[in-house]
């Protein structure tokens, strides 16, 4: 096989804070995600590319570790690691995280090879607003039944329907099944501040759907909805029977699975 033909795939391992971002994906005349790592990419390989992510984030949404992924070839599996992620960091703004560099098989996608997503969601219940967590928590001004939301939730782990969950012209003529894996709900201390967080692990993800599997959930907290009302809102198939929808910055995408082994150092 000639040096021309050869080709593997680079894989990278973001982190960002997404308050400064219309979301990962490219839109015209709109700072993204997508648009700032892609630049840079074409500025260090000389190329136009094309990027795939694991999964698309919202306006204002974090992501703790974010893969995207897309083909090198020839020359350019010689670039060091150490080089690649030098001129990334340099080429990107400080609110994005290069973390990982890995090479992955000829044809893998940061999309298609991914088994299982994990996002966290961040509540600062309190009458005091946060101070270090801000810019990624809701804060709700009130008291929450953490271990009726929790109750509330497992009734979401298995494969379901979320339709209601998700944001109604998008499931329009859409698949809206999807496998929960886990769901919890609990009280941490992080960074001195007491907040509730809902953590959800599943193979894919509706647009909206972790904000209002949340929003859903602090209706039953707060006291105004009885545990077993989930179980009506599933059920409905209907985004108005579902709660609201949680706001952007207190989500985090926290993580990607992959088939062992298929991720190696670059």
């Amino acid at each position: 096989m000639s040096e021309a033909t050869q080709e593997k795939t680079l894989v990278i391992q973001l982190g960002y804070r997404g308050a400064e971002f219309s979301g990962y994906a490219e839109q015209p005349h709109q700072r993204t995600v997508a648009g700032e790592v892609r630049h840079a990419l074409e500025i260090i390989l000389k190329r136009e590319i094309e990027l795939t992510c694991a999964g698309r984030t919202d306006a204002g949404v974090h992501a703790q570790s974010q893969y995207v992924s897309l083909p090198v070839y020839g020359a350019e599996l010689e670039l060091s690691a150490e080089k690649l992620m030098r001129s990334l960091c340099a080429l990107t703004g400080d609110d994005i995280s290069v973390r990982q560099l890995f090479c992955a098989p000829q044809n893998f996608s940061a999309r298609f090879d991914a088994l299982a997503r994990s996002y966290r969601y961040r509540i600062c219940a309190s009458p005091s607003r946060p101070v270090l967590g801000w810019d990624h928590s809701w804060w709700y001004n009130a008291s929450l039944d953490v271990d009726a939301m929790d109750k509330a939730a497992q009734a979401l782990v298995g494969e379901h329907d979320f339709k209601s969950f998700c944001k109604a012209l998008s499931a329009e003529g859409k698949p809206t099944y999807r496998y929960v894996e886990n769901i919890s709900v609990e009280e941490i201390e992080e960074a001195g501040e007491q907040l509730i967080v809902v953590d959800i692990t599943g193979n894919a993800f509706l647009h909206n759907m972790v904000r209002t599997i949340v929003g859903t959930l602090v209706e039953i907290g707060r006291g105004h909805r009885p545990i077993e009302w989930i179980d009506e809102v599933l059920a409905a198939r209907d985004r108005t029977a579902a709660g609201t929808c949680a706001p952007a910055k207190g989500l985090t995408f926290v993580g990607v699975r992959y088939p062992k082994d298929v991720l190696k150092p670059w």
